[in-house]
């Protein structure tokens, strides 16, 4: 443990120091002024304080004087405290001061504690210990919170690797726009090529947020593949969907955990899209004549009930088209009942059939709708080209 002293009466220091060293506490530096524990502490008194990222001091304990010349423990140890990197080191005052206003206004500026002269080595000790156990749980809090922090962020890059790549056919074109809330989401979006020119397309939303609905996402990312190539259409793949999340059932759980999701087949031969809508926003089929269909005929979210009632419903397009599906995260970027926000949707998402994510950006994510969102964001679009 490094503990620095701080006070400007050398005798005062020594006092300090042969205590600490008696108890075996023996990495000890001293500073005569609060500048030159600022020069210890690598504070530049003037630069901005966020402009670049400091390093970390080594130092675990601050003694500092309270009455010193140029610049007294309060103002010093408010100084210390502006610094980020810097606040959580314990400061304790040394004073001879009686006035409880001035004890006072040093706990306020961020000062742990205080000890009185003339030095009473039990007191000196004990409260030294105390700060110092509390100085090395926080050390032990912020390390552990930085472990979880980097394995979140792992887990995120994982499940982002799961999410299809775009695809660019003659016939059928299918990009994203993903702007997770956290590290860990519970949007997914996937498609497969199915042969003979058709292709299913799936967008889902996990109910909740957080770590428990990103592994039940995962889960159904594991299984997503194997259900829309074996099964293919839309009421049979979401049926089996509900049987393996229903496979999941925790005992004594006290969330019923459920998603939401829409699945396509789209045959860009026939022209012909089908589709099972599970409790999802509907999905928009823009056409060239400026036609705008929902795909809102809905049945109940998957996973609430064993058996999925699930029908298909199907929609032709003609010519040039595209369909724009999304999860609610992006109807809440603009603020307003339901109706309002699907016509705000309507009117950024019509227009040109060609996928433009500079343009999508801008509108969903760079601050031109009227509200910050906290949900995960999910726009999946796809690109109907009619000859």
């Amino acid at each position: 443990m490094k503990i620095l002293i701080v006070d400007d009466n050398p005798t005062n220091v020594i006092i300090i120091r042969e205590i600490l060293k008696k108890e075996n506490y023996r990495d000890i530096i001293t500073a005569s002024s609060a500048f030159e524990m600022f020069d210890v502490l690598g504070i530049k008194l003037g630069a901005d304080v966020s402009a670049d990222e400091p390093e970390a001091s080594d130092i675990d304990l601050i003694l500092l004087d309270m009455m010193m010349p140029e610049m007294d423990g309060i103002e010093a140890c408010g100084v210390v405290q502006n610094y980020p990197h810097l606040k959580d080191i314990p400061i304790i005052m040394v004073t001879a001061v009686g006035d409880s206003k001035k004890l006072a206004e040093a706990l306020d500026v961020g000062a742990m504690d205080y000890v009185t002269k003339p030095i009473n080595k039990v007191e000196l000790m004990a409260r030294i210990r105390l700060a110092l156990r509390l100085k090395q749980e926080k050390d032990w809090r912020k390390e552990r919170d930085k472990r979880i922090q980097d394995e979140l962020k792992l887990a995120g890059l994982v499940q982002n690797a799961v999410l299809s790549p775009a695809i660019k056919d003659p016939h059928f074109h299918v990009h994203a726009l993903y702007q997770p809330s956290a590290e860990l989401a519970g949007d997914l979006y996937a498609w497969y090529p199915l042969g003979k020119g058709r292709y299913g397309v799936i967008l889902l939303d996990m109910m909740g947020h957080g770590i428990s609905s990103s592994l039940f996402c995962m889960f159904i990312a594991s299984v997503l593949k194997d259900a829309v190539t074996t099964y293919v259409q839309p009421d049979r793949v979401v049926q089996e969907l509900n049987r393996r999340f229903n496979q999941l059932y925790l005992e004594e759980q006290l969330v019923q955990y459920y998603f939401t999701a829409i699945y396509l087949v789209v045959d860009t031969n026939e022209k012909r899209i089908d589709y099972v809508n599970a409790g999802h926003p509907p999905a928009l089929l823009f056409e060239d004549d400026g036609t705008v269909h929902a795909l809102d005929v809905v049945t109940h979210p998957v996973g609430l009930f064993e058996q999925m009632d699930a029908k298909i419903e199907t929609i032709y397009y003609k010519g040039d088209s595209h369909i724009a599906m999304f999860t609610d995260g992006l109807l809440e970027v603009y603020e307003g009942e339901t109706e309002e926000q699907l016509t705000y949707l309507m009117q950024n998402l019509s227009g040109d059939h060609t996928w433009n994510e500079t343009e999508m950006r801008r509108i969903f994510l760079n601050g031109s709708a009227p509200k910050e969102h906290e949900d995960d964001i999910c726009l999946v679009w796809i690109t109907l080209k009619g000859e």
